[in-house]
């Protein structure tokens, strides 16, 4: 046994590019379904107080898969490496139904066609949620606490600008010549979107798949302490948790606000826009699909801002504090929400949905930075990181639990909805308050 645990090795820019490249293709594939799931199911039948009850499938399973996929991995020690067993298999998966979502509506009539598209949604985000965790875990489980605030700031450039592709591919796809004619079904341009993130998605995967080399069992127990043995101890799921770090739970309330606000933005973005700019309602019309189209490239926007925030973040980080720059950027994306219903210009979009990206980088960076150094020299890393993937489902299936009872007391106004979103940012700031930091 080890008494003194060696301090892992810096990595290059590339072996820490190399890590999280895959992440890249997941988050096209992301972006796809997060800007275009409720385009989807109002194209083939759904109301707009009904179009919440599909986003719940999704992260309930994601709540239900990460764990498992933690507690694997943890004690998966094969040729392929430890976590990316787990990530070759949410991928295959993932390209299948991706291949399937567009095309519900001629798997099935009515209510038939909205349930096929509730199952093949479900495995989407099942299996996205499965190739995605495992480059979390590998960062953990690989880089030193020096390079981590790097490594997780080289995902979150990736996940932005995956989510820009992925956004501006439908778009892009009707801009090229495919039909964006809705009247019998999903519109062509819409599918290849699907099918052309479903092959780069492969790619990414394979190119991470070839070019990382997971550490073996007996380096591993070097960087972390005590043996695999030690390591693999059956520890219940309720004895971690109450043994978890404060800010493990601290960082949990916050991220439930801002996934929250996230899953009504997604859900109801579409409707808004094509209300409050194209003047209509009607999923069928040409100005709801060009609508749609437009709120890719709006979204696309958004992911750049995103990056650009991403890139500043550490420096602010720097001058006021973690908790500080985590709350701005919070407060940030709460006055973006707040102004969308106001803006009815193609071009003024922009402004609301790209302060929202400021939001969006901090999500994606600092919450995992606090709770990876809350854990360093536990065992169960990928257990407590599956767990803490219920911060974001969760928030998700409360969001679409009440989304279309709110929407009903709203007046069925769907732009009324980012009102809602921009109040639960608000409930975030005051939760970033909670988190304690090391001086």
């Amino acid at each position: 046994m080890n008494h003194e645990l060696k301090q892992k090795p810096d990595l290059s820019f590339w072996g820490l590019f190399n890590l999280s490249f895959g992440f890249f293709g997941v988050q096209i594939a992301y972006a796809l379904q997060s800007g275009n799931i409720s385009r989807i199911f109002s194209t083939i039948g759904a109301d707009p107080k009904s179009l919440s009850f599909f986003w719940i499938l999704p992260p309930l399973m994601g709540m239900i898969v990460q764990p498992i996929v933690g507690v694997l991995s943890d004690k998966t020690w094969c040729r392929f490496g430890r976590r990316i067993p787990y990530l070759i298999a949410g991928a295959i998966i993932a390209i299948l139904v991706m291949c399937l979502l567009p095309n519900a509506g001629s798997l099935g009539a009515g209510n038939t066609a909205l349930i096929i598209g509730a199952v093949i949604l479900m495995f989407l985000d099942t299996s996205l949620n499965m190739a995605m965790q495992p480059f979390k875990m590998m960062v953990g489980d690989v880089v030193n606490e020096k390079q981590k605030g790097t490594a997780y700031a080289i995902q979150s450039f990736l996940c932005n600008l995956g989510q820009v592709v992925g956004f501006a591919l439908p778009f892009l796809m009707s801009y090229i010549g495919f039909s964006d004619d809705a009247s019998h079904d999903v519109p062509m341009s819409l599918k290849m979107a699907f099918y052309i993130g479903a092959a780069i998605l492969i790619i990414c995967v394979i190119y991470t798949c070839v070019n990382v080399k997971e550490m073996p069992p007996e380096k591993y127990a070097q960087y972390h302490g005590g043996n695999e043995e030690k390591e693999e101890e059956s520890v219940g799921i309720v004895e971690l948790l109450k043994d978890a770090p404060g800010n493990y739970w601290r960082v949990f309330v916050v991220q439930f606000f801002c996934w929250a606000a996230f899953q009504f933005m997604w859900i109801y973005s579409n409707g808004t826009i094509a209300d409050t700019v194209w003047g209509t309602v009607d999923p069928k019309s040409a100005d709801y699909q060009t609508a749609g189209n437009w709120l890719g490239i709006v979204l696309a926007g958004q992911a750049v801002a995103s990056v650009a925030w991403a890139a500043v973040l550490p420096f602010i980080e720097h001058k006021v504090g973690l908790k500080a720059a985590y709350g701005l950027s919070i407060a940030i994306g709460a006055v973006g929400f707040a102004i969308i219903p106001f803006v009815h210009s193609q071009a003024l979009l922009f402004l609301p949905y790209a302060l929202i990206g400021c939001t969006w980088a901090a999500m994606l960076a600092l919450p995992f930075t606090i709770v990876t150094n809350a854990l360093e020299g536990r065992p169960h890393m990928g257990t407590y990181l599956g767990l803490f993937n219920c911060a974001i489902c969760f928030p998700q299936i409360v969001a679409g639990l009440l989304g279309g009872y709110i929407l009903g007391l709203l007046g069925e106004v769907q732009s009324n909805m980012m009102y809602v979103a921009a109040i639960s940012l608000v409930l975030g700031i005051f939760s970033v308050s909670v988190i304690k930091t090391k001086e």
